[in-house]
């Protein structure tokens, strides 16, 4: 199983209505060592200046980004490449899990992006919330797994993914069941 720490910055709340600005990516694994960093041109006009602030990046700056067709499916051949294969009712599907600190802001725009863009997720229809899986593995609702990372907290997409894939990494030494 391919465990992918996945974080997203954009220009809103939420998809369609909004755009994703840049995402990043790292095969949780020792070393960090596998990344994906895309960047998207916005896909609405609509745009919040505050939300957009946080990625350090301007309106023109994004107006010059790829297509998001184009980074989707980058990034679609990317997860492939470094995901096992397995087949699922006669098909072949990928092995790969989405992970992120807030699953329910990062996976939206990334299931929305691809199936727009590409037909399809790759992740499938399932993703995991890192700060829940630390909050049961220290069984209160009142605990945080921040003070796990390693990488600074910068709003850089891989930068963020590292970190939380570090604090997944170290949460694996405390004794969480999880395979790579």
């Amino acid at each position: 199983m391919t465990w992918i720490m996945v974080d997203i910055e954009s220009d809103g709340p939420c998809p369609a209505l909004y755009s994703m600005v840049s995402f990043g990516a790292v095969i949780v694994e020792p070393g960090l060592a596998r990344t994906f960093y895309g960047q998207c041109r916005p896909i609405s006009d609509d745009w919040v200046p505050e939300a957009l602030a946080v990625s350090g990046h301007s309106r023109e700056e994004c107006m010059g980004f790829m297509r998001p067709e184009e980074t989707m499916a980058k990034f679609k051949g990317w997860i492939e490449s470094n995901s096992e294969m397995r087949k699922s009712r006669g098909q072949q599907v990928c092995d790969a899990r989405f992970i992120s600190d807030n699953n329910g802001f990062d996976w939206q725009f990334i299931n929305y992006y691809f199936h727009r863009f590409c037909g399809d997720n790759p992740f499938g229809f399932s993703s995991t919330n890192l700060g829940s899986l630390y909050k049961g593995m220290e069984k209160s609702m009142f605990k945080n797994f921040k003070h796990l990372r390693k990488t600074k907290h910068s709003h850089h997409p891989v930068d963020d993914a590292k970190g939380n894939a570090e604090a997944l990494l170290a949460m694996k030494e405390m004794g969480l069941g999880i395979k790579w």
